[in-house]
């Protein structure tokens, strides 16, 4: 597999962004332009990437497909069909977004609306708009699972993808988002074993952290980390994601803030992939 993560700190052009990249030892970054950089400055990007062996593994999205205000939507929805046109056009795998959500607590809010059967037909319509709007024959449009919104289990990212029932609709892995009740919690690598199992034949991109709960405070309180401070054992998540994953296939540390805090997440992975003498 191939460990990166964001490129963090400011950077105003490519060759700045180049000597951030360098010193996060990265082999996997998420992109550092969108559809509104310039071409030139886009093709500097690519081709510091392939000059280091680094593979631009995500475009993202991360806008709201189903914001009450229609005209928001609308623009989001031009927005995720530009970004995965921009991921066909330079050979990026994945375009992620999540769905989203109608509710107005925010873009990536827990609603009541989450799980309606009309809110999973919105999804299923929308997904199918992009893709077949913007026809890509190499990049992938993907939804990032959530803890509270579709696809929040294994089981329920296999249904989408069926029901969604386009080839260029992928999987955007992300097993800590799921762990979202204590039964996952406490026995968690059974829980990635099966989302690898089911999803790994449309894996196009993933991303890693950790969990913790507090165990003494009622209710259940699940909270994101990074790597090293949850409960995860990554010896054991990283033997079960090197046998479902190719060796190309781009792993991404998230959530970080800084260029220091992601290097202490990679190093605390990278350690445990060197033990276990998977490559990474």
């Amino acid at each position: 597999m191939l460990l990166g993560g964001t490129v963090a700190g400011a950077y105003g052009n490519p060759a700045e962004w180049e000597e951030l990249l360098v010193r996060t030892g990265f082999r996997a970054v998420t992109a550092p332009f969108d559809c509104r950089t310039p071409k030139d400055d886009v093709r500097a990007y690519l081709e510091i990437a392939k000059k280091h062996g680094v593979c631009i593994a995500e475009v993202g999205v991360w806008r709201n497909l189903m914001d009450p205000d229609p005209e928001a939507a609308a623009r989001n929805l031009a927005y995720a069909k530009d970004q995965l046109r921009l991921a066909d056009e330079t050979g990026v795998p994945c375009c992620v977004n999540i769905v989203g959500t109608a509710g107005t607590g925010g873009w990536d809010a827990a609603d009541r609306s989450n799980f309606t059967p009309g809110t999973y037909e919105r999804i299923i319509a929308g997904i199918r708009e992009i893709l077949d709007e913007v026809e890509p024959r190499r990049a992938f449009y993907c939804i990032e699972p959530m803890p509270w919104m579709v696809p929040d289990s294994p089981e329920a990212y296999l249904q989408l993808i069926r029901d969604v029932d386009r080839p260029q609709f992928g999987a955007h892995m992300d097993f800590v988002n799921m762990i979202n009740c204590p039964r996952r919690y406490l026995a968690p690598e059974d829980f990635i074993e099966t989302c690898f199992r089911l999803l790994a034949p449309y894996i196009k991109s993933t991303h890693i952290k950790d969990t913790r709960m507090h165990p003494t405070r009622l209710t259940a309180i699940l909270e994101e980390c990074s790597p090293g401070e949850g409960t995860l054992d990554y010896e054991r998540v990283l033997r079960i994601m090197d046998r479902y994953l190719p060796p190309d296939a781009p792993v991404l540390l998230e959530h970080m803030q800084t260029a220091e805090e992601y290097d202490q997440a990679y190093r605390y992975v990278k350690a445990a992939a060197d033990r276990i003498g998977i490559p990474v």
